[in-house]
């Protein structure tokens, strides 16, 4: 059966399909010695290489939740010289599911499968992600309700999508979001004049940081991963089409 290279990359561990386009058009992939093109596709029985070495497709499914210290980058691009594959050191070919900016810490999957990555990643999908958040004063009500309703940030051209939001301390909320837009988190306390001064990701859609040690890394259960299945099984993994705007990585 035939497969896009972009796909096949994916499905191989390499990279996302994303990275993989911007592979392909780097010319450092190749099909049965020849470059490959945008569109390509590729039978199981074709020598695909990547980066001059032959690409094998991982039949074991790989699927990690790791505490993401703060200072860890979450990408794959060794040029970054904390990017978060050297600092795991993991055995095999992973890679982020989405981003926890530089500055932020908390749950991080890595996975190999790079459908899983765009199921879980879509906007449009509507999966939760929730965040512990301590700012710089106390936090009000009118704040609370600020954050709740929507909030719009002109920089990026969008007004957020309404969220869970909850005090649990004098100065730290709780917050469930369904998008991730460029640093969202951040922008919306600078809105209302707050500043972030720990920013933890504690949950994405039921799987759970819990205990996890800082800069420590665990498998997900066979339970956990069942039920990412039945909550992702009617995802796209296609681009969101926005109206006005897109949406951008996941960097809160």
């Amino acid at each position: 059966m035939e497969v896009r290279i972009n796909k096949f990359l994916s499905e191989a561990g390499v990279c996302s399909r994303r990275e993989a386009d911007r592979q392909i058009e780097a010319g450092n992939v190749t099909i049965d010695g020849r470059t490959a093109q945008m569109g390509d596709k590729v039978m199981e029985e074709q020598v695909v290489c990547f980066q001059g070495k032959p690409v094998k497709k991982e039949e074991e499914m790989i699927l990690i939740a790791f505490h993401k210290p703060a200072g860890i980058v979450c990408t794959a691009e060794k040029r970054e010289k904390n990017n978060v594959i050297d600092y795991l050191n993991y055995p095999k070919r992973i890679y982020p599911v989405g981003r926890l900016d530089k500055d932020s810490e908390g749950l991080l999957l890595l996975t190999n499968n790079g459908d899983m990555v765009n199921k879980i990643m879509r906007a449009g999908n509507m999966h939760e992600k929730e965040y512990i958040v301590t700012v710089n004063k106390p936090v009000t009500d009118s704040f609370l309700r600020g954050l709740a309703g929507g909030v719009p940030l002109v920089e990026l051209g969008v007004t957020t999508r309404k969220c869970r939001v909850e005090r649990i301390g004098k100065k730290q909320f709780r917050i469930i979001l369904t998008q991730g837009l460029n640093r969202q988190i951040r922008r919306m306390c600078e809105y209302f004049g707050y500043r972030v001064q720990k920013l933890v990701r504690v949950r994405i859609m039921n799987i759970r940081l819990g205990d996890l040690e800082c800069g420590k890394y665990r498998d997900v259960t066979p339970e956990e991963y069942r039920k990412l299945l039945e909550l992702t099984a009617d995802s796209s993994n296609a681009p969101m089409k926005e109206r006005r705007h897109g949406y951008r990585k996941t960097t809160n």
